[in-house]
């Protein structure tokens, strides 16, 4: 079994809500958060799976279609891939804010269908996020969590992806 570390988007690799940018609906509004490239690389590099675990509602709500998300994600993936990093695959739910759907986070299908998938360790795994329901899918998933940011939801707390990455490779069990 392998070990993982999933990744919320918006908040924990790219910008969103900043003065450059309010949300991700194209490719040019697409710019990751500082050494994100070379947080990823490290996770590569510590044995981790890496993946992205995202709810985009302005599919849902028609704020942007799913082939522009593609082309997002295919600007975040080249993006990491410049430093160095990978993920290994991306999964998102489409569905509209308070849509009940089982794949929107905080529900943990979008991690449980990975695990299966790449047979993860869940227990052996984190959830990194920014906002409650990327903890709560987590705990619910099995994985330890790490929230990014100033509160202390998680099981860890960082200001950066990279500052966790740089405990990973020193820390993580």
């Amino acid at each position: 079994m392998k070990k993982a570390v999933f990744l919320d988007r918006d908040g924990v690799i790219n910008e969103v809500l900043t003065n450059r940018v309010k949300f991700v609906n194209k490719p040019e509004q697409m710019y990751l958060l500082p050494k994100v490239g070379e947080a990823i690389k490290k996770l590569n590099d510590a044995g981790y799976m890496v993946f992205v675990v995202t709810n985009q509602g302005g599919v849902g709500l028609g704020y942007m279609k799913e082939t522009m998300l593609h082309k997002v994600h295919e600007k975040m993936m080249r993006d990491i891939a410049e430093a160095g990093g990978r993920v290994d695959d991306i999964v998102y739910c489409p569905h509209k804010p308070h849509a009940g759907c089982a794949c929107r986070k905080p529900e943990p299908q979008m991690l449980t269908r990975l695990a299966e998938k790449y047979q993860i360790q869940l227990a052996e795994s984190y959830m990194v996020g920014d906002r409650d329901v990327d903890i709560q899918a987590g705990k619910l998933a099995g994985t330890k969590t790490i929230l990014v940011g100033k509160e202390e939801l998680g099981d860890f707390q960082f200001p950066s992806l990279y500052e966790a990455a740089v405990w990973f490779t020193k820390n993580a069990y």
